[in-house]
């Protein structure tokens, strides 16, 4: 798990893999699903450090906003004592501080699955978490996988405070997630996979970058996660930067609705 640990490499604080399951004891077949929560519990930006009145540093003790959402999900799921369906929850929880020890800009580091990313700035580092996540979800043969991050301000520029931005290839999964969205009363948009977007990605001394450009960043960011999602797995991305916070930057737990009317609905 090169990805996840450089990460945490800088912070006095231990990092943490969570890996819960919920499942009945049921002989009938289960549909195996994973839910992977971005896990920042801490947010400094490491040497690219976050500064500037407007940087929201401050705030970043929410970056895990994506995780606290998964746990409440698993919360009411257990509660509601479902049938027909294995549930993988997954969070790489850790902060991105700076130190001696920690990641740099330029460091090459290699995530689970072999591939190699170039970090080009060490503020890109919840991607880098949720790599290691995902190929660790996919390992252990799951069908579907939704995660849920506050991963881009990109995202919040192109949709505002309110809605979060669905990212997947798959036209079924985003049927599935907009639905359950639409049930749960939260606010989505499915936003695009524009693939001639990657070419910033590349990297001339690995095989990827972990940040391109500023145009299109959330959507660079998910082809970015695509590189760690098995081909046989239907995955969709829920950038939820946006409306986990309301305008008084108090937490909303935005994405819990959603997530346990889409696992309802996957069985």
């Amino acid at each position: 798990m090169g990805a996840f640990l450089a990460v945490a490499a800088a912070s006095a604080s231990p990092p943490y893999f969570i890996h819960l399951v919920y499942s009945t004891p049921s002989r009938e077949r289960k549909t195996r699903v994973a839910l992977v929560g971005k896990g920042l519990t801490f947010d400094s930006g490491g040497y690219n450090l976050k500064t500037g009145p407007n940087s929201g540093i401050e705030l970043m003790k929410n970056d895990m906003a994506g995780a606290a959402a998964l746990l409440g999900a698993a919360k009411a799921l257990g509660q509601m004592n479902i049938f027909g369906v294995e549930v993988h929850f997954i969070i790489a929880a850790c902060e991105n501080m700076i130190s001696g020890s920690g990641m740099r800009p330029g460091d090459i580091v290699t995530a689970s699955n072999g591939k190699t990313i170039e970090v080009n700035n060490t503020d890109a580092e919840g991607r880098l978490t949720l790599a290691d996540a995902f190929v660790y979800a996919c390992n252990h043969g799951v069908e579907k996988m939704v995660d849920l991050a506050t991963l881009t301000g990109a995202c919040i520029t192109a949709l505002g405070p309110s809605v979060a931005g669905v990212f997947t290839p798959s036209d079924d999964m985003a049927k599935e997630v907009l639905g359950a969205a639409e049930v749960s009363g939260e606010k989505l948009w499915r936003m695009p996979m524009e693939e001639s977007y990657w070419d910033v990605m590349k990297s001339e001394v690995a095989d990827m970058r972990n940040l391109g450009v500023s145009e299109g960043g959330a959507i660079t960011a998910a082809l970015f996660l695509n590189q760690f999602v098995d081909e046989k797995v239907k995955w969709a991305h829920i950038d939820v930067a946006g409306p986990v916070l309301n305008d008084k930057n108090l937490a909303t737990g935005f994405g819990v609705s959603t997530i346990v009317e889409w696992v309802l609905r996957a069985r």
